[in-house]
């Protein structure tokens, strides 16, 4: 009887795990051209908060992160796609993680979203005090390089993508 009591509960469970509020949980089936991928010069402001990473890695005995060009393509897709949106997420990441690896053979992916921050140091700063951006910025990465794009308004968006090869 005890079982029977049990029954609706665990079929909960597993209707809710069909149905998760994670938009990445599958393949979206999105592939390269749809992301995009563009190569674009780097500003100022995407320098600095490279540099001030790598002082903050050096900061703890981590070794620094190189940029690389693919990353930053890969970057300038998504934070376009959260310039036209006017949102700040982690859309489609398995996507972009899904990319490269496939293509630059990286072993790990992670990546840090912001917006509204006018300076590198403002939103380098946010993402030290943020538990899980710190895990990213002082993770066992490689490689590393961000996008940020203003919209219409002159709000900055950000997305700093971090591999490991």
């Amino acid at each position: 009887m005890k079982l029977f009591s049990k029954v609706p509960f665990m079929v909960l469970l597993v209707v809710l795990s069909l149905f998760s509020c994670s938009k990445d949980s599958f393949d979206d089936g999105v592939d390269a051209l749809e992301m995009n991928l563009v190569e674009t010069e780097a500003k100022t402001i995407e320098l600095e908060i490279l540099e001030l990473i790598n002082e903050h890695r050096q900061s703890l005995g981590l070794s620094t992160l190189d940029d690389m060009s693919v990353v930053k393509s890969v970057a300038y897709s998504h934070t376009d796609y959260m310039v036209d949106n006017d949102i700040v997420s982690h859309d489609n990441f398995y996507t972009r993680s899904n990319y490269l690896k496939s293509n630059l053979g990286a072993k790990k992916v992670s990546e840090n979203v912001a917006y509204g921050y006018s300076t590198a140091e403002g939103v380098v700063n946010a993402w030290i005090k943020s538990t899980n951006h710190k895990i990213n910025l002082e993770g066992d990465y490689t490689n590393f390089d961000i996008s940020a794009e203003k919209n219409k308004d002159g709000r900055w968006y950000f997305t700093n993508i971090f591999i490991k090869k």
